[in-house]
């Protein structure tokens, strides 16, 4: 009797144990990564080295490197720049870098290898975060948590709105663009309009603290937070939910339906992947050696993860 039951258990442990994977491929980058976009089987890959390298996951290799001028830091000395920001629409790469110069940024677009200087330290921007809302239109983060919205054509604000008077964390867009979700270290999210900047909802009570990073499709919005609450909220209801992680949470990302959401909840640089609606976790992803900084799916079964190293890992859950 005690043998039958001592195997039922066991059988039970195995049929909800919780998967571990493993990394499928390991991309090695010129520098710590500081940011990376996926778009059309290509990873843009922005490090502390001045450069956004451009990298075929299907071929297997690098197939660009894009690279800025050094530039100055405080005691005179030629240095890399770092870019941590970066983006491409219709041929166009945007790369923010830091500019040497009292905190203030760099904004540069690239199109078929010329380089345009969008912004720098004479214009004063603290910015953290840049993405092209279209073609001829940027989304700035600053770091006094405003949303400006920037365009190239001319050169100049079309809006900027302040958020609120906590210090700004990360953006993320929808699918298509037309809203950003802003989170700061207050833990609250706004949702704005990305074409005129207008808050559309207020998000609150999931987040105690600095929320790192956001991700945001499909009405589902997942956050990274300091307090060690990985957050999901419902965009259109506005009701939220937590999951508990054992440490500070670095990073989310979101499946393309947002069926499945990533966390990085522990000190050991794992990643958990779990079902948005039941909360259920599905797999474990082991390998990553650093913290976690950025997650993206590719599909549902394929995401990439980088962190505060110069490796990039492709998983494919089971």
């Amino acid at each position: 009797m005690i043998k039958h039951i001592f195997f039922y258990f066991l059988s039970s442990l195995l049929l909800y144990a919780v998967p571990t994977v493993t990394p499928t491929m390991q991309i090695e980058t010129n520098g710590t990564v500081k940011d990376m976009v996926l778009q059309n089987g290509t990873l843009l890959i922005a490090t502390d080295n001045g450069q956004a390298q451009v990298y075929d996951y299907e071929k297997n290799k690098f197939m660009e490197t894009l690279r800025l001028p050094n530039i100055k830091d405080f005691m005179g000395d030629s240095i890399p720049a770092r870019v941590f920001s970066v983006d491409k629409m219709d041929q166009r790469y945007l790369l923010l870098s830091d500019s040497g110069k009292g905190g203030y940024v760099n904004l540069s677009m690239i199109e078929e290898g010329k380089r345009t200087q969008l912004l720098g330290s004479v214009d004063k921007y603290a910015a953290i975060k840049a993405r092209f809302i279209t073609k001829d239109k940027i989304l700035l983060g600053l770091l006094s948590n405003e949303a400006v919205l920037f365009d190239v054509v001319h050169k100049k604000e079309i809006s900027r709105v302040q958020l609120s008077e906590s210090k700004f964390s990360d953006f993320a867009l929808n699918i298509d663009r037309s809203q950003a979700v802003f989170a700061c270290e207050s833990g609250i999210l706004n949702v704005i309009d990305t074409s005129s900047g207008k808050v559309i909802k207020m998000l609150q009570g999931q987040n105690v603290d600095n929320v790192y990073k956001v991700d945001f499709k499909h009405n589902i919005i997942s956050g990274a937070g300091q307090d060690r609450r990985a957050s999901l909220y419902d965009v259109q209801t506005g009701k939220g939910s937590y999951i508990s992680g054992s440490f500070l949470i670095y990073a989310t990302g979101l499946s393309p339906s947002a069926k499945r959401v990533a966390f990085a909840l522990d000190e050991d640089n794992s990643i958990s992947v779990f079902n948005t609606n039941s909360k259920t976790k599905i797999a474990i992803l082991k390998g990553q050696k650093s913290t976690p900084n950025t997650i993206l799916f590719k599909d549902e079964n394929v995401l990439f993860t980088a962190s505060d190293d110069d490796t990039v890992i492709m998983w494919k859950l089971p």
